[in-house]
């Protein structure tokens, strides 16, 4: 019941934004509230500046908020992989106005990153308030995803796989419910409210037999690359948009001037691309144009994003996957011993290329089936769609979404739950009760402080406090020593091996893989190496295991847990 209210409030803000944004079209470039902006056959000089006015309100607005916070602002996928969850609610409003800024003054970006944040920010403040488990919270932040994707394409599946497969990162029998509740009741308020998209209009498809699958492979295959290089050239745009000193204010006002510019050439290159998607699927273009109109939109949704609109590639995607398909068909077709079919090329590459870009092969692929209605061209789709998922995996390794956090220093591939990990560190597992001894010292010195079976390990420092290395008391017995050693320096293990209290376990269990050891001391940082206390191995392995336990119930349920663990002992 709670994720149908989030799918119904989801629902809600989509169409709220999604007018909003056409009636800005509709004001700012003189159509009317039925046209898409992206649909125009030309654009007028005057209005070439729009973008320019919408930079200036975009970058003053990030000024502010820079101005008054220090921390980023999270995403969905970012709040359940780290934050168990947790999302602004005023952030995500903010996200959202921005989007609806940069799309309603023509930037080449789409509004589903804005749709997303606002409709995963509405569950989390909700989850929070009525204090839900860890898991339940990140379930409802995948809810109100989902929900916002299934209203923004009236497609209850998709929006039901997007929630599974980039925000909740695991799909599970115990969250199909609650996520297919939230993208239903999404779907229903759209058709209340009659804002439902328009389905994508496809000509008659001829039969396909396994045999047509080849091309499609490749097809595959070639818009995996593109999206490798549609991504790698956003990130060089922004860079080079640093590069040049300009303020961060101005940026994105420099960039809508660079997009107007295009449009007064491609004006099918303004907003998300939904009424070009429409003509390109209802007419054909030769390959020259087919060429400029995909160069002029990769062009301009890189500057879009390099110079700071709000927004993202989700259906630029979709528009340039098309057109990829339609210039394969024309360039590749001839060649190939099968013949290729530009209606069914267009769909493949369309859903190709927002795998590669967006991700989740199962989301496009019922993206393809829902908006065109045609189940044949599914089973190719997938296919095609998991070589472009293999390509952008093996050469990349990022979606659009997790690339732009790793740029920030994040390395997180997926929403899995990892804040899990993260907070279980080094400073919480440690013992602090450690034994200790200041060196030099002598053999005969350290037994009479050690006696045998007093301690398993001595954690040595010098006369500052430093740390010196590990004695083993078992060691320091050993009947080939010399009792009046005037030192036990020779004794001393991982002198350079040790750990600080911010690592996070699995930092931990990779330093006591690489040194073969068992325990480690813990210090204050590697400079000063002031002794804080020490953590064994086993110890961390064991706290591991508790936590991934513990995350496993959540994701999986009590029930389910239970059963594997007792398999497991069984075995």
């Amino acid at each position: 019941m709670l994720a149908a209210v989030v799918g119904v409030l989801s629902g809600i803000v989509v169409s709220m934004m999604g007018f909003v944004t056409r009636l800005l079209h509709s004001m700012l470039f003189d159509i009317s509230l039925g046209e898409r902006l992206s649909a125009l056959s030309e654009l007028e000089p005057r209005q070439a500046l729009v973008p320019a006015i919408g930079g200036c309100l975009v970058g003053l607005s990030a000024w502010l908020i820079a101005r008054y916070r220090t921390s980023h602002l999270v995403d969905p996928i970012e709040a359940n992989a780290l934050h168990g969850g947790r999302l602004s609610l005023s952030d995500s409003l903010i996200v959202g106005a921005q989007t609806i800024l940069s799309n309603g003054f023509g930037a080449s970006v789409g509004l589903e990153a804005g749709y997303t944040q606002i409709g995963s920010g509405i569950a989390s403040w909700l989850a929070r308030r009525l204090n839900l488990r860890r898991s339940d919270v990140r379930v409802l932040v995948g809810c109100g995803a989902a929900g916002a994707i299934a209203s923004a394409f009236n497609a209850p599946f998709t929006g039901a796989f997007y929630g599974f497969e980039l925000i909740i990162g695991v799909y599970s029998i115990a969250t199909v419910a609650p996520v297919m509740a939230a993208t239903l009741a999404a779907v229903l308020v759209t058709k209340l409210f009659q804002t439902a998209p328009t389905l994508i209009e496809v000509p008659p498809i001829p039969e396909l037999s396994a045999a047509d699958y080849f091309p499609f492979l490749l097809l595959g295959l070639v818009a995996g690359a593109a999206s490798v290089g549609i991504m790698r050239l956003v990130t060089l745009v922004e860079r080079a948009f640093v590069a040049t000193g300009c303020p961060p204010i101005f940026r994105p006002a420099v960039g809508g001037f660079a997009v107007g510019g295009l449009a007064l050439f491609v004006p099918q290159v303004l907003s998300a691309g939904h009424g070009a998607l429409h003509l390109q699927m209802e007419t054909g273009l030769g390959l020259g144009a087919l060429a400029l109109l995909f160069a002029a939109k990769v062009a301009a949704s890189a500057v879009s994003l390099g110079s700071g609109f709000r927004g993202g590639l989700f259906f630029a995607s979709l528009l340039l996957g098309a057109l990829l398909g339609k210039i394969f068909a024309i360039v590749a077709g001839p060649l190939m011993p099968l013949a290729v079919d530009p209606v069914v090329s267009a769909i493949v590459g369309m859903a190709s290329l927002a795998v590669g870009i967006v991700g989740g092969p199962l989301t496009i692929t019922f993206l393809a089936l829902e908006t065109t209605g045609d189940l044949a061209i599914s089973g190719i789709v997938l296919t095609a769609s998991v070589m472009a998922a293999i390509v952008v995996r093996q050469t990349f390794g990022y979606s659009f979404s997790t690339w732009r956090l790793h740029l920030r220093g994040e390395t997180i591939r997926s929403a899995q739950d990892v804040g899990w990990l993260r907070s279980l560190t080094v400073g919480r597992m440690m013992r602090r009760d450690v034994k200790t001894i200041q060196i030099p010292v002598s053999l005969s010195e350290f037994r009479r402080k050690f006696p045998l079976g007093s301690a398993q390990r001595v954690v040595a420092a010098d006369a500052d406090g430093h740390y010196a290395g590990i004695v083993l008391v078992p060691e320091a017995y050993a009947p080939e020593l010399d009792a009046d050693a005037a030192s036990i320096a020779p004794l001393l293990r991982y002198k350079d091996d040790m750990l600080v209290p911010a690592m996070n376990v699995k930092e931990a269990a990779g330093i006591f893989d690489q040194t073969q050891s068992e325990e480690l001391a813990v210090v204050d940082n590697v400079r000063n190496r002031k002794v804080l206390g020490l953590l064994t191995e086993s110890h961390l392995l064991r706290r591991y295991s508790e936590e991934l336990d513990k995350a496993h119930r959540g994701a999986l349920g009590e029930e389910t847990v239970n059963e594997s663990v007792g398999k497991a002992r069984s075995v």
